[in-house]
């Protein structure tokens, strides 16, 4: 069957570590753990069932700008804070301003369908350093 994507082991074993993490892992730090139980696991079907499962819609690839991506199960809208000093990705509870994309249609004409905001700076550990 085309377009059909038959079940996998590893790939449900991602989408499990991922649901246990909270901390946006890369897909190297996915690999680390998943080759535990698949020793034969190649960084690349790591790629490629990341890639399936943001198909999917059960992850999201995140770009902080780091040159690597970011995974994360929780798809559901929300906001991140990044630290600037040691690269930390924190969900936010804050709450989803929904109108932000119907002011964006009204002021540009663009027909936004989503929304994300990063707020950048240091945590609460780096932020106690100095």
């Amino acid at each position: 069957m085309a377009g059909k994507t038959r079940k996998s082991e590893q790939r449900d074993r991602l989408l499990e570590v991922l649901r246990q993490t909270r901390s946006h892992p890369t897909a190297k730090w996915l690999f680390d753990r998943v080759r535990k139980q698949f020793p034969k696991l190649s960084l690349g079907t790591v790629y490629r069932n990341l890639g399936i499962l943001v198909k999917q819609g059960l992850v999201s690839r995140l770009d902080f700008g780091s040159g690597f991506d970011r995974f994360e199960a929780a798809t559901l809208p929300h906001h991140h804070f990044v630290c600037e000093s040691c690269g930390q990705v924190t969900d936010l509870d804050l709450p989803v301003d929904h109108s932000l994309t119907q002011k964006l249609q009204k002021a540009t004409g663009y027909a936004a369908t989503r929304h994300e905001i990063r707020l950048y700076g240091l945590c609460k550990n780096c932020s106690s350093k100095g």
